[in-house]
């Protein structure tokens, strides 16, 4: 196999040397149906991303977490100080409980009218009072433990132990890494090709994530008449970063008919996309050509002059020139 590629490369050479055709594969020009692509690149944001606060003031007592630490819903993260709170809770908890005995002890005296309607309603005052004022205090001593809204990354801390805080205070971020919204700015004619709900394939770093479309913001750019087309994708298995880049290639609103041929028929010449056809003297002509679509080892072009069954030239163009003899060898 190698004696023979080094017999056809000589032999092209001497050729060329001898002004003799350039040695050449080709084949024809066919018509397809494609779905005309463009590349976007936007910006990974994750869906959910929240700073917590504390909602009662107090001392930190105890953080129970580091960033970067990995933390499922409702693991407590942040222990405010609660010691006053907690013998508040414990004495309203002895009253709530005396209160209610009193009033079903009152219940059954009013029964036996023992006691006044109006002793009554006071005793049932008095118990409804006391379990309100035990509810309050327990809600209060709940938001003294500031836990996990979701399962999630902490990545941000900002309180120490033994620090001082008020209501309001921020003392962490969390974020939700399995979950990513995608936002790319597109045209007009590309958002009409595009189906809300329906999935795409879009590469973060080395990935390739199922992005659904979620909607896009009817806000543009008014210089680039572009607007904001977002896609939600689940990112639980990748690791991601919030403002990476993403890529996605998206079709316009309708399949049209286009020419088809070998990735390798094009080339690079004189910075532009170009593709040698040979008429029936065997010469080459070069016509430049733009890529509408990508399809495997194949390229959906356009360009003037082209047409389906014209032969192409699909290996050895590095060595031909424009208006130059070739001879095909797969015929």
């Amino acid at each position: 196999m190698f004696k023979k590629l080094l017999v056809v490369v000589l032999s092209s050479l001497a050729l060329f040397a001898a002004g003799g055709p350039s040695l050449v594969e080709t084949t024809k020009i066919i018509k397809g149906e494609v779905n005309p692509l463009q590349e976007f690149v936007g910006t990974v944001k994750f869906d959910r991303n929240s700073v917590l606060a504390a909602q009662n003031s107090g001392v930190v007592k105890n953080i129970n977490f580091e960033v970067g630490d990995s933390v499922k819903k409702g693991q407590t993260l942040i222990q405010i100080d609660a010691d006053l709170l907690n013998a508040q809770v414990k004495s309203a908890r002895a009253n709530a409980k005396s209160a209610k005995k009193d009033y079903e002890r009152y219940s059954k005296l009013l029964e036996t009218k023992s006691v006044s309607k109006k002793q009554y309603d006071d005793m049932e005052l008095k118990s409804i009072t006391t379990q309100s004022t035990l509810n309050e205090l327990e809600i209060q001593k709940e938001k003294k433990s500031i836990k996990a809204p979701y399962s999630g990354i902490m990545v941000e801390k900002s309180i120490d132990l033994g620090e001082w805080v008020n209501a309001g205070t921020s003392l962490a971020s969390i974020v939700d890494t399995s979950k990513a919204e995608i936002t790319f700015n597109v045209p007009l004619s590309i958002y009409y090709g595009l189906k809300k709900d329906d999935t795409y394939d879009i590469r973060v770093g080395k990935n390739i994530i199922k992005g659904k479309m979620s909607g896009a913001i009817p806000s543009g750019d008014k210089l680039t008449r572009t607007f904001p087309v977002k896609f939600k994708a689940n990112t639980s298995k990748i690791f991601v970063f919030d403002g990476q880049e993403a890529k996605v290639s998206l079709s316009k609103n309708a399949i049209q008919e286009a020419l088809i041929v070998p990735r390798d028929a094009v080339i690079k010449r004189f910075g532009q996309n170009i593709v040698f056809i040979i008429d029936d003297k065997m010469i080459a002509q070069m016509i430049p050509v733009q890529i509408i679509a990508y399809l495997e080892d194949q390229v959906a072009i356009e360009g003037q002059g082209l047409a389906k069954g014209q032969q192409i030239v699909s290996k050895g163009n590095e060595r031909v020139f424009p208006n130059s003899l070739v001879k095909i060898i797969n015929k």
